[in-house]
């Protein structure tokens, strides 16, 4: 079986809906150095975000999140509160959501939720201001634990605290619409419209390889802070490797290997092991 993805994990394609009902930095210090944090070490946000406004996009992303529910929904393919799978879903995001703050100081005010979407698909995904969706396909096909959903539900929680979505549609503003228009899009001129047309490709975004590796750790991090073994990073790639053969080589796809994201996990997992240790203790 072959699995097609804009991201393994992340952006859609068009909806394939079918089947029943599935809806630190530490505090200021007197040395001399700053002490290092704990965790992963990914660096700052890109400075092409700046070029965008947060809640343009987070507005933007709010509105196809509810295009999606209401054509899942139409489709009798939409998850209710009480499904068990739906269930399980926001009780592994309330475990995460706490600290998603230590990454994008926003989320605080982000209106979070969580849906599942029946579908054959194995994806999921974290829309700008917190609107996650995972599909039926990739609970039912790959059989995963909590720790690997929430390895997952990590995953995509990265993307948009990380904001690489915001980044994508910066970057494509300076260089798309010419340099004489870049003073504009920095303060003055038709950014609401630039912002509106880069917004209506939210869903089929897709993302690069390092923003790939990016959301690889820090989804692993969110996962370990929240009790949920980091480990599980690697048996969830290990299924995703299954799952996707015939697949194409690492240099033709936007996305690392299989292999490579693995070994990207390992060489971290002394830097969350602690941290999930520390949160399975308390």
């Amino acid at each position: 079986m072959t699995v097609q993805l804009y991201c393994p994990l992340c952006s859609s394609r068009r909806l394939a809906l079918q089947g029943i009902a599935l809806s630190l930095v530490f505090p200021s210090a007197t040395l001399p150095v700053a002490l290092a944090r704990e965790g992963v070490d990914v660096g700052g946000n890109s400075a092409f975000s700046s070029l965008v406004p947060a809640d343009t996009v987070e507005r933007s992303a709010a509105q196809q999140y509810a295009q999606l529910l209401q054509q899942a929904a139409a489709q009798h393919a939409l998850g209710g509160k009480d499904h068990p799978q739906v269930r399980r879903l926001r009780a592994i995001a309330s475990r995460i959501i706490p600290f998603a703050t230590g990454w994008n100081p926003r989320a605080s005010s982000w209106r979070w939720e969580v849906n599942l979407i029946g579908s054959k698909q194995i994806n999921a995904f974290c829309m700008p201001g917190g609107k996650i969706a995972f599909y039926s396909g990739i609970l039912d096909q790959l059989k995963l634990t909590d720790a690997e959903i929430a390895i997952v539900m990590g995953h995509e929680m990265a993307h948009a605290l990380r904001e690489h979505a915001r980044a994508r549609m910066g970057k494509n503003a300076a260089t798309g619409i010419g340099a004489g228009l870049l003073g504009q899009v920095l303060g003055l001129g038709n950014l609401g419209q630039t912002v509106t047309n880069y917004g209506a490709q939210l869903l089929t975004l897709r993302f690069s390889r390092s923003d790939e590796s990016d959301a690889d750790l820090v989804g692993m991090e969110l996962a370990a802070r929240a009790g949920f073994d980091p480990r599980a990073g690697v048996t969830l790639w290990q299924k995703m490797a299954v799952a996707n053969r015939g697949a194409p080589p690492q240099w033709l796809s936007t996305h690392p290997s299989g292999s490579t994201r693995i070994s990207d996990i390992e060489r971290n997992l002394p830097k969350v092991t602690p941290l999930y240790e520390r949160a399975r203790r308390s």
